[in-house]
Protein backbone atom coordinates (compact mmCIF):
# COMPACT_ATOMS: atom_id res chain seq x y z
CA UNK A 1 0.00 0.00 0.00
CA UNK A 2 1.93 3.35 -0.99
CA UNK A 3 1.32 6.17 1.83
CA UNK A 4 2.73 9.92 -0.12
CA UNK A 5 3.23 12.37 1.55
CA UNK A 6 -0.15 13.93 0.84
CA UNK A 7 -3.54 14.12 -0.77
CA UNK A 8 -6.04 16.79 -1.45
CA UNK A 9 -9.36 16.33 0.47
CA UNK A 10 -12.66 16.26 -1.10
CA UNK A 11 -15.57 16.96 0.85
CA UNK A 12 -18.42 16.09 -2.11
CA UNK A 13 -19.69 19.40 -2.63
CA UNK A 14 -16.63 21.23 -4.94
CA UNK A 15 -18.30 20.08 -8.42
CA UNK A 16 -21.38 21.47 -7.29
CA UNK A 17 -20.11 24.78 -6.50
CA UNK A 18 -17.30 25.05 -9.41
CA UNK A 19 -20.12 24.58 -11.44
CA UNK A 20 -22.41 26.95 -9.93
CA UNK A 21 -19.42 29.64 -10.16
CA UNK A 22 -18.90 28.62 -13.84
CA UNK A 23 -22.36 29.29 -14.83
CA UNK A 24 -22.97 32.28 -13.13
CA UNK A 25 -20.54 33.94 -15.78
CA UNK A 26 -18.71 35.60 -12.92
CA UNK A 27 -15.65 34.36 -12.76
CA UNK A 28 -12.75 36.73 -11.74
CA UNK A 29 -12.28 37.74 -7.91
CA UNK A 30 -14.46 39.11 -5.21
CA UNK A 31 -17.88 37.75 -6.41
CA UNK A 32 -20.59 35.56 -4.78
CA UNK A 33 -18.20 32.63 -4.06
CA UNK A 34 -15.07 34.54 -2.96
CA UNK A 35 -17.71 37.12 -0.53
CA UNK A 36 -19.26 33.77 0.82
CA UNK A 37 -15.93 32.55 2.06
CA UNK A 38 -14.99 35.49 3.57
CA UNK A 39 -17.88 36.23 5.51
CA UNK A 40 -17.93 32.52 6.86
CA UNK A 41 -14.27 33.06 8.08
CA UNK A 42 -14.71 36.72 9.28
CA UNK A 43 -18.04 34.63 11.29
CA UNK A 44 -15.64 32.00 12.47
CA UNK A 45 -12.58 33.05 13.58
CA UNK A 46 -13.30 37.06 14.39
CA UNK A 47 -11.19 38.58 11.94
CA UNK A 48 -12.07 41.98 10.92
CA UNK A 49 -11.37 41.74 7.64
CA UNK A 50 -10.38 38.95 4.86
CA UNK A 51 -8.57 39.56 1.09
CA UNK A 52 -8.51 36.40 -0.94
CA UNK A 53 -5.78 36.21 -2.66
CA UNK A 54 -4.14 33.57 -5.75
CA UNK A 55 -1.90 32.22 -3.07
CA UNK A 56 -0.22 32.66 0.34
CA UNK A 57 2.89 33.75 -1.42
CA UNK A 58 0.33 36.47 -2.54
CA UNK A 59 -1.17 37.16 0.84
CA UNK A 60 2.38 37.45 2.24
CA UNK A 61 3.56 40.34 -0.44
CA UNK A 62 0.42 41.79 0.25
CA UNK A 63 0.71 42.15 3.63
CA UNK A 64 4.66 43.58 3.21
CA UNK A 65 3.29 46.17 0.98
CA UNK A 66 0.66 47.39 3.21
CA UNK A 67 2.82 47.76 5.65
CA UNK A 68 4.71 49.84 3.69
CA UNK A 69 7.97 48.51 4.13
CA UNK A 70 10.76 49.44 1.56
CA UNK A 71 14.46 50.15 1.36
CA UNK A 72 16.36 50.91 4.48
CA UNK A 73 14.00 49.19 6.48
CA UNK A 74 14.29 46.09 8.57
CA UNK A 75 12.51 42.73 8.82
CA UNK A 76 12.71 40.22 11.49
CA UNK A 77 11.67 36.43 10.32
CA UNK A 78 12.87 32.84 11.23
CA UNK A 79 15.48 31.49 8.85
CA UNK A 80 13.72 28.12 8.79
CA UNK A 81 10.51 28.62 6.81
CA UNK A 82 9.44 28.82 2.87
CA UNK A 83 11.25 31.00 0.37
CA UNK A 84 7.93 32.85 -0.01
CA UNK A 85 8.33 34.55 3.58
CA UNK A 86 11.39 35.88 2.61
CA UNK A 87 10.69 36.72 -1.08
CA UNK A 88 8.08 39.04 -0.13
CA UNK A 89 10.13 40.98 2.27
CA UNK A 90 13.35 41.31 -0.60
CA UNK A 91 10.46 42.13 -2.99
CA UNK A 92 9.84 45.06 -1.34
CA UNK A 93 13.20 46.36 -1.14
CA UNK A 94 13.56 45.65 2.77
CA UNK A 95 16.18 43.53 3.99
CA UNK A 96 15.27 40.22 5.77
CA UNK A 97 16.72 39.64 9.02
CA UNK A 98 16.49 36.10 10.35
CA UNK A 99 16.41 34.62 13.99
CA UNK A 100 16.84 31.26 15.50
CA UNK A 101 14.00 29.18 16.30
CA UNK A 102 12.76 27.09 19.02
CA UNK A 103 13.15 23.62 18.84
CA UNK A 104 9.44 22.29 20.49
CA UNK A 105 8.01 24.06 18.08
CA UNK A 106 10.06 25.19 14.87
CA UNK A 107 8.92 28.47 15.18
CA UNK A 108 10.43 31.95 15.59
CA UNK A 109 12.77 32.45 19.14
CA UNK A 110 10.93 35.53 20.19
CA UNK A 111 13.87 36.51 22.66
CA UNK A 112 16.46 36.21 20.05
CA UNK A 113 14.37 37.99 18.19
CA UNK A 114 14.16 40.74 20.74
CA UNK A 115 17.73 40.96 19.93
CA UNK A 116 17.78 41.76 16.41
CA UNK A 117 15.43 44.68 16.83
CA UNK A 118 17.36 47.86 15.42
CA UNK A 119 16.19 51.66 14.71
CA UNK A 120 15.37 50.38 11.09
CA UNK A 121 12.54 47.46 12.10
CA UNK A 122 9.41 48.13 10.85
CA UNK A 123 7.91 44.66 11.10
CA UNK A 124 8.16 41.48 13.04
CA UNK A 125 7.32 38.28 10.61
CA UNK A 126 7.17 34.93 12.45
CA UNK A 127 5.41 31.72 11.41
CA UNK A 128 3.34 28.94 12.41
CA UNK A 129 5.02 26.15 11.51
CA UNK A 130 3.24 22.31 11.30
CA UNK A 131 0.01 24.45 12.43
CA UNK A 132 1.50 25.30 15.57
CA UNK A 133 0.63 28.73 16.68
CA UNK A 134 3.66 31.11 17.08
CA UNK A 135 4.18 32.61 20.68
CA UNK A 136 1.79 35.78 19.67
CA UNK A 137 1.47 37.53 23.11
CA UNK A 138 5.14 37.63 23.20
CA UNK A 139 5.61 38.93 19.32
CA UNK A 140 2.92 41.13 19.64
CA UNK A 141 4.16 42.67 23.21
CA UNK A 142 7.87 42.96 21.68
CA UNK A 143 5.73 44.90 18.70
CA UNK A 144 4.50 47.01 20.66
CA UNK A 145 7.44 48.34 22.98
CA UNK A 146 8.88 49.57 19.61
CA UNK A 147 6.17 50.45 17.61
CA UNK A 148 6.15 47.66 15.13
CA UNK A 149 3.90 45.85 13.45
CA UNK A 150 3.47 42.30 13.03
CA UNK A 151 2.20 39.95 10.13
CA UNK A 152 1.98 36.37 10.97
CA UNK A 153 2.56 34.04 7.84
CA UNK A 154 0.12 31.58 9.08
CA UNK A 155 -0.12 29.31 6.21
CA UNK A 156 -0.41 26.55 7.92
CA UNK A 157 -2.70 27.30 10.61
CA UNK A 158 -6.42 27.91 9.60
CA UNK A 159 -8.44 26.30 12.57
CA UNK A 160 -5.60 26.61 15.41
CA UNK A 161 -5.93 28.74 18.13
CA UNK A 162 -3.93 30.18 21.18
CA UNK A 163 -5.27 30.56 24.34
CA UNK A 164 -8.49 30.29 22.69
CA UNK A 165 -8.01 32.91 19.95
CA UNK A 166 -7.85 31.85 16.32
CA UNK A 167 -4.55 32.05 14.35
CA UNK A 168 -5.41 35.42 12.67
CA UNK A 169 -7.47 37.44 14.83
CA UNK A 170 -4.82 38.66 17.39
CA UNK A 171 -2.28 40.58 14.86
CA UNK A 172 -2.28 43.17 12.59
CA UNK A 173 -2.51 40.84 9.64
CA UNK A 174 -1.82 37.06 9.00
CA UNK A 175 -1.12 35.50 5.93
CA UNK A 176 -2.73 31.76 5.17
CA UNK A 177 -2.45 29.15 2.34
CA UNK A 178 -4.83 27.18 0.73
CA UNK A 179 -2.56 25.33 -1.45
CA UNK A 180 -3.57 22.21 -2.17
CA UNK A 181 -0.98 20.99 0.41
CA UNK A 182 -2.98 22.64 3.41
CA UNK A 183 -5.75 21.48 5.43
CA UNK A 184 -8.11 23.46 3.49
CA UNK A 185 -7.21 23.44 0.03
CA UNK A 186 -8.64 24.97 -3.73
CA UNK A 187 -5.39 23.71 -5.96
CA UNK A 188 -3.78 27.22 -5.18
CA UNK A 189 -5.43 30.23 -3.03
CA UNK A 190 -4.20 32.23 0.17
CA UNK A 191 -6.02 34.99 2.33
CA UNK A 192 -4.36 38.09 3.57
CA UNK A 193 -6.59 38.97 7.39
CA UNK A 194 -6.18 42.41 8.38
CA UNK A 195 -7.25 43.87 11.96
CA UNK A 196 -6.58 46.99 11.98
CA UNK A 197 -9.66 49.16 10.42
CA UNK A 198 -7.38 52.04 9.18
CA UNK A 199 -5.47 50.00 6.79
CA UNK A 200 -8.56 48.32 5.21
CA UNK A 201 -9.63 50.59 2.51
CA UNK A 202 -5.83 50.62 1.34
CA UNK A 203 -6.06 47.08 1.66
CA UNK A 204 -8.68 46.87 -1.37
CA UNK A 205 -6.40 49.28 -3.18
CA UNK A 206 -3.69 47.08 -3.37
CA UNK A 207 -5.78 43.83 -4.41
CA UNK A 208 -7.18 45.80 -7.17
CA UNK A 209 -4.16 46.68 -8.54
CA UNK A 210 -3.40 50.04 -6.99
CA UNK A 211 -6.68 51.56 -8.08
CA UNK A 212 -10.05 52.68 -6.10
CA UNK A 213 -12.03 50.42 -7.88
CA UNK A 214 -13.57 48.92 -4.95
CA UNK A 215 -15.01 52.51 -4.31
CA UNK A 216 -16.93 52.23 -7.68
CA UNK A 217 -18.30 48.95 -6.90
CA UNK A 218 -19.64 50.45 -3.58
CA UNK A 219 -21.10 53.56 -5.25
CA UNK A 220 -18.83 55.80 -3.83
CA UNK A 221 -17.63 56.97 -7.09
CA UNK A 222 -18.51 56.80 -10.64
CA UNK A 223 -15.08 55.84 -12.14
CA UNK A 224 -11.69 54.31 -10.73
CA UNK A 225 -8.17 55.41 -11.02
CA UNK A 226 -4.67 54.38 -10.32
CA UNK A 227 -4.24 55.71 -6.61
CA UNK A 228 -1.53 53.21 -4.80
CA UNK A 229 1.00 50.64 -5.92
CA UNK A 230 -0.57 46.99 -6.12
CA UNK A 231 -0.90 43.56 -7.94
CA UNK A 232 -3.85 41.38 -8.97
CA UNK A 233 -4.26 40.20 -5.30
CA UNK A 234 -7.22 38.48 -6.71
CA UNK A 235 -8.77 35.03 -6.03
CA UNK A 236 -10.87 33.39 -9.02
CA UNK A 237 -14.27 32.74 -7.66
CA UNK A 238 -14.21 29.52 -9.56
CA UNK A 239 -11.59 28.80 -7.11
CA UNK A 240 -13.17 30.25 -4.10
CA UNK A 241 -16.11 27.59 -5.25
CA UNK A 242 -13.73 24.78 -4.12
CA UNK A 243 -12.66 27.05 -0.84
CA UNK A 244 -16.22 27.56 0.22
CA UNK A 245 -16.50 23.48 0.66
CA UNK A 246 -13.68 23.03 2.65
CA UNK A 247 -14.33 25.81 4.90
CA UNK A 248 -18.04 24.48 5.69
CA UNK A 249 -16.03 21.54 6.80
CA UNK A 250 -13.13 22.57 8.83
CA UNK A 251 -14.19 21.29 11.70
CA UNK A 252 -14.30 17.84 10.27
CA UNK A 253 -11.33 18.37 8.24
CA UNK A 254 -9.17 19.43 11.53
CA UNK A 255 -10.72 15.91 13.85
CA UNK A 256 -9.62 13.34 10.92
CA UNK A 257 -6.11 15.04 11.15
CA UNK A 258 -5.74 15.27 14.64
CA UNK A 259 -6.52 11.82 14.95
CA UNK A 260 -3.08 10.98 12.28
CA UNK A 261 -1.13 13.35 14.46
CA UNK A 262 -2.24 11.55 17.85
CA UNK A 263 -1.21 8.28 15.89
CA UNK A 264 2.16 9.61 15.27
CA UNK A 265 2.82 11.07 18.63
CA UNK A 266 1.70 8.01 20.52
CA UNK A 267 4.72 6.14 18.13
CA UNK A 268 7.07 8.26 18.42
CA UNK A 269 6.99 9.76 22.29
CA UNK A 270 8.23 6.54 23.77
CA UNK A 271 11.10 7.18 21.37
CA UNK A 272 11.56 10.32 22.42
CA UNK A 273 12.07 9.45 26.33
CA UNK A 274 14.94 7.50 24.49
CA UNK A 275 16.53 9.75 23.34
CA UNK A 276 16.97 8.69 19.99
CA UNK A 277 14.56 12.05 18.54
CA UNK A 278 12.44 14.69 19.62
CA UNK A 279 8.80 15.86 18.53
CA UNK A 280 6.79 18.64 18.46
CA UNK A 281 5.69 19.80 22.08
CA UNK A 282 3.22 22.65 21.53
CA UNK A 283 3.27 25.52 24.01
CA UNK A 284 0.22 25.96 26.62
CA UNK A 285 -2.74 27.04 25.75
CA UNK A 286 -1.97 25.86 21.86
CA UNK A 287 -4.77 23.90 20.29
CA UNK A 288 -2.94 22.62 16.94
CA UNK A 289 -5.21 22.01 13.70
CA UNK A 290 -3.32 18.80 13.09
CA UNK A 291 -1.25 20.50 9.42
CA UNK A 292 1.60 18.51 9.95
CA UNK A 293 3.94 16.48 12.58
CA UNK A 294 7.62 16.61 12.94
CA UNK A 295 10.15 14.32 13.81
CA UNK A 296 14.16 15.59 14.61
CA UNK A 297 16.28 12.80 14.66
CA UNK A 298 19.51 12.36 16.72
CA UNK A 299 21.56 12.86 13.41
CA UNK A 300 21.68 13.47 10.21
CA UNK A 301 22.76 10.36 8.88
CA UNK A 302 19.90 9.25 11.11
CA UNK A 303 17.50 11.16 9.06
CA UNK A 304 18.57 9.73 6.19
CA UNK A 305 18.32 6.21 6.84
CA UNK A 306 14.64 6.49 8.14
CA UNK A 307 13.46 8.71 5.13
CA UNK A 308 15.15 5.79 2.73
CA UNK A 309 14.03 2.48 4.96
CA UNK A 310 10.51 4.42 4.67
CA UNK A 311 10.53 5.01 1.06
CA UNK A 312 11.32 1.31 0.82
CA UNK A 313 8.11 0.23 2.32
CA UNK A 314 6.25 2.92 -0.36
CA UNK A 315 6.15 5.09 2.27
CA UNK A 316 7.11 8.94 1.58
CA UNK A 317 7.81 11.83 4.10
CA UNK A 318 9.76 15.00 3.24
CA UNK A 319 13.00 16.49 4.67
CA UNK A 320 11.59 19.96 5.63
CA UNK A 321 12.65 23.42 4.69
CA UNK A 322 16.74 24.47 4.03
CA UNK A 323 17.36 27.05 5.97
CA UNK A 324 16.63 30.56 3.98
CA UNK A 325 19.88 32.60 6.05
CA UNK A 326 22.25 29.85 5.10
CA UNK A 327 20.95 29.47 0.99
CA UNK A 328 22.12 31.27 -2.12
CA UNK A 329 20.00 34.33 -1.37
CA UNK A 330 20.62 34.52 2.25
CA UNK A 331 24.29 34.48 0.99
CA UNK A 332 23.44 37.43 -1.26
CA UNK A 333 21.83 39.07 2.05
CA UNK A 334 25.12 39.04 3.70
CA UNK A 335 24.12 35.90 5.77
CA UNK A 336 26.26 32.93 6.62
CA UNK A 337 25.70 29.83 7.75
CA UNK A 338 26.99 30.36 11.17
CA UNK A 339 24.87 33.22 11.79
CA UNK A 340 21.41 29.99 13.03
CA UNK A 341 24.19 26.91 14.06
CA UNK A 342 20.79 25.79 15.72
CA UNK A 343 18.54 26.45 12.99
CA UNK A 344 21.60 24.99 10.98
CA UNK A 345 21.47 21.62 13.10
CA UNK A 346 18.09 21.07 13.38
CA UNK A 347 17.41 21.87 9.18
CA UNK A 348 19.67 19.05 8.73
CA UNK A 349 18.39 16.45 11.03
CA UNK A 350 13.86 17.16 11.14
CA UNK A 351 11.35 15.04 8.83
CA UNK A 352 7.87 15.66 8.52
CA UNK A 353 5.49 12.67 8.35
CA UNK A 354 2.82 12.19 5.80
CA UNK A 355 -0.48 14.14 6.92
CA UNK A 356 -3.56 14.38 4.94
CA UNK A 357 -7.24 14.06 5.96
CA UNK A 358 -7.81 11.19 3.92
CA UNK A 359 -5.37 9.39 5.73
CA UNK A 360 -7.71 9.12 9.20
CA UNK A 361 -9.62 6.72 7.29
CA UNK A 362 -7.48 4.85 5.17
CA UNK A 363 -4.04 3.71 5.71
CA UNK A 364 -3.21 5.15 8.79
CA UNK A 365 -2.37 1.61 10.55
CA UNK A 366 -0.04 0.45 7.38
CA UNK A 367 1.72 3.76 7.76
CA UNK A 368 1.77 3.69 12.39
CA UNK A 369 3.21 -0.35 11.05
CA UNK A 370 5.45 0.61 8.37
CA UNK A 371 7.25 3.44 10.48
CA UNK A 372 7.25 1.44 13.41
CA UNK A 373 8.78 -1.55 11.76
CA UNK A 374 11.94 1.36 10.49
CA UNK A 375 11.78 2.73 13.94
CA UNK A 376 12.57 -0.65 15.46
CA UNK A 377 15.58 -1.20 12.93
CA UNK A 378 17.46 1.53 13.66
CA UNK A 379 16.78 1.58 17.88
CA UNK A 380 15.52 -1.02 18.86
CA UNK A 381 12.38 -1.17 20.61
CA UNK A 382 11.43 2.03 22.48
Amino acid sequence: MKIPFNIPYLTGREEEYFLAALKSRRHCGNHAFGQKCVELMKHKYGFHEVFLTPSGTAALEMGCLLADIGPGDEVILPSYTFSSTGNAVVLTGAKPVFCEVDPDTMNADVRHMASLVTPRTKLLLPIDYAGIPCDRTAVNALAKKHGLSVLVDAAQSIHSFANGKPCGADEDMAAFSFHETKNLGCGEGGGLVVNRPEWVERARFLQEKGTDRSLVLSGVRSKYSWVDKGSSFLLADLLAALLLAQIEDVEIITNKRKKVAAAYHALYGPYEKAGALRIPHPPAGADCNGHAVFVIFDTAANRDRFLALLREKDVHAYIGYLPLHSSVMGRCHGCRPEDLPLTEDLAARIVRLPLYTDLADTGLDHCVEAMQTVLQAMYGTA
